[in-house]
């Protein structure tokens, strides 16, 4: 019988918490019904770490994801990269950079090849990238660019009881304001209903779209940008066979009753999405890339430098993100055998 295909996990930032939220994670495997999985960093790092903040979680180096699979049950597996300096937690280092950049290289190549069946990103820390002169914007960006081209990427931010995806994302609201248009709209909207078809299991998904001024600009006394842009959208979505509401007001879309009305909320800008998604699920929300070939998660959280090293870590995104990682896997018929019981976001 076929074992699943591994997981892949990157490294993240190495001064960050990414190490041991992975060993938590790996400790965890048995309870959560994790699906088998391996690290993309320095195996005498990892090892050091679990003694330092006391995890009994053994390390295994290994030198390839079928070898990773066999070793998970025992230890976790730690596929290598190696960090050009010393690591000191807390305190990130531009020089370190590249190993980072290549763990998310190697994961996406190996899942590429077949040999894993998912990548999950530990979080990152974009000022240390952009110093050692990373391009991309972040995370998700560069992933399309690895994906190739063609690829338009849409993040979704999702816990148990929300799905939320911003049309603008990094740029500050002045700008998200005067960059939104139409076009960006009904793309987001078109890549969310297919993922929410293809990965969530939602044979007929509803979207909720949101207004971006009080009330929804109140029939353009407020603002008229609803009239304008999101409107239009609306209608184009639903032309296209998408079962749509919107503009609706922001300030009444997410409470208990109207969640149970759409399956995805298409937000306008980064904080109009993600504040509902963390007060609703802090601890086990994840971010999702729709629109790859591929499947990516990871945790809804940064890299929580003054954690690190203390103890005080909590692996719940991670653990929710690898179970996302592995049903999405599945429902795209890419993970071997897998018998997951995902129940965090579909």
């Amino acid at each position: 019988m076929q074992s699943p295909k591994p997981l892949a996990i990157t490294m993240g930032d190495p001064a960050g918490i990414a190490g041991e939220i992975t060993l938590m994670a790996w400790r965890a495997r048995r309870e959560k019904n994790l699906p088998p999985f391996f690290l993309l960093d320095d195996p005498a790092r990892i090892e050091r770490l679990a003694q330092d903040v006391g995890l009994d979680a053994p390390v295994r180096l290994v030198q390839s994801a079928a070898e990773a699979a066999s070793a998970f049950p025992r230890a976790l597996p730690v596929l290598p990269v190696a960090l050009p300096a010393p690591v000191k937690l807390g305190e990130p280092n531009a020089k370190n950079a590249p190993a980072v950049i290549a763990a998310i290289d190697k994961a996406v190549a190996l899942m590429r090849r077949g040999e894993a069946a998912a990548v999950v990103t530990n979080p990152i820390h974009k000022h240390s990238l952009y110093a050692a002169g990373f391009k991309a914007p972040g995370h998700t960006e560069y992933l399309a660019q690895l994906a190739g081209p063609g690829v338009r990427p849409v993040m979704m931010l999702a816990c148990p009881t929300l799905r939320v995806v911003p049309v603008t994302v990094h740029v500050p609201l002045r700008d998200a304001v005067a960059k939104l248009n139409t076009d960006d709209i009904v793309a987001s909207g078109e890549i969310t209903a297919r993922a929410l078809a293809q990965d969530f299991g939602i044979a007929r998904p509803r979207l909720a779209v949101a207004g971006i001024n009080p009330h929804a600009g109140e029939d353009g006394s407020i603002g008229d940008e609803e009239r304008r842009i999101i409107a239009p959208a609306v209608e184009r979505l639903r032309r296209a066979g998408i079962a749509v509401t919107g503009p609706l007001p922001p300030d009444g879309m997410f409470h208990d009753e109207a969640r149970t009305r759409y399956d995805a909320a298409i937000c306008m800008y980064h904080d109009q999405a993600l504040i509902p998604l963390k007060a609703l699920g802090f601890w086990d929300g994840i971010n999702v890339t729709l629109g790859l070939p591929f499947v990516r998660t990871s945790p809804d959280h940064g890299t929580a430098f003054e954690l690190a090293g203390r103890g005080m870590a909590r692996p719940e995104s991670l653990i929710a993100a690898i179970a996302a990682a592995a049903e999405f896997a599945r429902r795209r018929g890419i993970d071997g055998e897998s018998t997951v019981a995902h129940r965090s976001v579909a």
